[in-house]
């Protein structure tokens, strides 16, 4: 029995989205943390100093299995 990780091998999940990418979002709702909540191609993407309605150009920074952080710049 394969006792490496549990997605067979070194596939593991995957995101349509890289860090380093740059976007325009529109913050759509507060987090749990506190950072405003947006979505990319059906990844929620946490975004620090935003507020729901904030139409922001983000890079992002870190993903998660089903989630990213970006920070605002420009």
């Amino acid at each position: 029995m394969n006792k490496g990780n549990h997605y067979g091998g070194s596939k593991a999940p995957r995101t349509p989205i890289s860090v380093g990418e740059e976007y325009i979002v529109t913050i759509e709702e507060m987090g749990k943390e506190g950072s405003g909540v947006s979505r990319i191609k059906g990844v929620s993407i946490f975004v620090k100093n935003t507020n729901p309605g904030d139409k922001v150009k983000v890079r992002i920074t870190k993903l998660g299995r089903t989630n990213a952080t970006a920070e605002v710049f420009g």
